[in-house]
């Protein structure tokens, strides 16, 4: 028999209808591979007693034929989804020993569906980071590695912990979120697929926030497929979310028919940019010739604000942060600072914040709230949020010329080792969000699709973009892509 927890989402659900195995089996032996993953350090909360349990309910509900397709499939859950009654530390010492008394609208959905949790997935401390080397649990490691070299690579962040456990097969899956490219950037880095959906698809309800404006839930798979079926039980309007999209949501399965034939594929000149490998540059000609091939109709676009967008998310990102963490202060739950005898409340809050957040997560913050205060307001956020509009604006005009997707590199280069940043001017770490984060500043769906191998033998991703609310026409174009790339090579085991 196949080993059970190298299986995709679709493998698993059919075997399980057939009566191949079961989700207890294939639970068992993703908890086993867990056991021996220690060296990865993608898992940092386990779970084993409810995922056994919630197994065995997913094999009765499957033998009496109303089981939805997630149902049975074991996934891991990065740190930032609220899980009643486990751990959700967002990988901050701030929130250590906090354990939700709810479950995020995103995990509920899953479980209804039958899903299994294995476990909590390491992360950035509160996604703010593209490597993840922020985390309190200390370095998420990539399963692959440079051809002759033991050195230990970044999977990429802040989703590192997801992308590592579902290259490595630790996990059938995995949840994700993405604020500038969390979840496309190290799926990239990893040779695994991940959609960032439309801003309001998926519900926000739950997950530590971030960014409120920039956030955004989706899956991590091992094919487009995948992504597909996931994405169908992560997304819903949901009341306790404002954000959320009062939006019907398709099959998205369905839309997999892998005929793009007449669609018109946008290149965006201003993606060109100064000083990308080789390497890159030639993985991008061959996307376009992939989707070509395919009957699609190549065409050169332009996004002309595309240059202002890192730096205009990067304000308006540590902005929203800065108001979002406001409510970590020792008072209601998490971590507290000891106090001295003459410590008053004020000494309390800085103690508490100083003790509990990172180096990195301090960095932003403290840029968000200058770039808020009187005399910055104006000169920055407003700024920025202007360039946001005509970022957005950008898109709109290329889609209504008729576009149907964009086609991007998803990252600037293959993934780099880890501590090889550490010391580096913080902006060198941020251009890793070069290619992703006008996804966001635009509130619209992109996936990363794994399309080759570089000269180190590491993985190169493709992003594709979609229209707002098309995620099944995206991953339709992404679903060619795949197959046309062929992409099947697994990172060798030596963890």
């Amino acid at each position: 028999m196949t080993e059970l927890n190298k299986l995709t989402i679709a493998d698993a659900r059919d075997g399980m209808r057939k009566g191949d195995f079961t989700s207890s089996e294939i639970t068992e032996a993703c908890l086993t591979e867990i056991d021996g993953a220690g060296a990865l350090n993608a898992f940092v909360h386990g779970t084993a007693d409810i995922a056994r349990e919630q197994a065995t309910a997913a094999d009765a509900r499957i033998k009496a034929g109303d089981a939805p397709d997630m149902c049975g499939i074991p996934l891991g859950i990065k740190d930032l989804f609220c899980t009643k009654g486990v751990p959700s530390q967002a990988a901050s010492r701030i929130l250590e020993g906090f354990k939700p008394e709810y479950e995020s609208t995103i995990t509920s959905q899953l479980f209804d569906a039958g899903s299994v949790m294995l476990g909590k997935l390491n992360m950035d401390e509160f996604a703010m980071g593209s490597s993840n080397e922020t985390s309190v649990y200390g370095d998420v490691v990539n399963p692959w590695r440079r051809e002759g070299s033991d050195a230990k690579i970044t999977p990429g962040g802040s989703s590192g912990g997801s992308a590592s456990a579902v290259a490595a097969d630790l996990c059938l899956a995995a949840t994700g979120t993405d604020t500038g490219g969390s979840i496309r950037q190290p799926a990239a880095f990893t040779g695994i697929t991940g959609i960032k959906p439309t801003y309001g698809r998926c519900s926000r309800w739950g997950v530590v926030a971030f960014a409120s404006s920039l956030d955004q839930a989706g899956p991590m798979t091992k094919t487009v497929r995948d992504s597909a079926i996931m994405l169908q039980a992560m997304s819903g309007h949901d009341a306790k979310d404002s954000t959320s999209a009062d939006l019907a949501v398709p099959d998205f399965e369905a839309a997999l028919t892998g005929d793009i034939r007449g669609k018109k594929i946008g290149i965006p000149k201003e993606y060109h940019m100064d000083g990308m490998p080789a390497e890159i540059e030639a993985l991008w000609a061959n996307g376009r010739e992939m989707l070509k091939d395919a009957g699609a109709e190549i065409v050169d676009i332009s996004l002309p604000h595309t240059k202002y967008a890192l730096p205009a998310y990067y304000v308006i990102a540590p902005a929203e942060a800065s108001s979002n963490l406001a409510r970590y202060d020792g008072v209601r739950y998490g971590h507290r600072a000891t106090l001295g005898a003459g410590d008053a409340i004020d000494d309390m809050y800085e103690k508490t914040r100083a003790e509990g957040f990172g180096a990195e997560v301090q960095r932003r913050v403290m840029v968000g709230t200058y770039v808020l205060s009187a005399g910055f307001y104006d000169a920055y956020y407003n700024r920025a949020r202007r360039v946001r509009t005509l970022i957005k604006q950008d898109f709109e005009n290329v889609f209504n010329a008729g576009v149907d997707a964009i086609l991007t590199p998803a990252t600037p280069s293959s993934a780099f080792g880890l501590g090889e940043m550490k010391n580096a001017d913080p902006v060198q770490m941020y251009l890793n969000d070069v290619f992703t984060v006008t996804v966001n500043m635009a509130g619209l769906p992109g996936v990363a699709v794994p399309a080759g191998l570089d000269s180190q033998g590491l993985p190169l991703g493709l992003q594709l973009i979609g229209r707002p609310w098309e995620e099944g026409d995206l991953l339709n174009h992404a679903y060619v892509l795949e197959k046309a790339a062929g992409f099947v090579s697994k990172p060798g085991k030596w963890w």
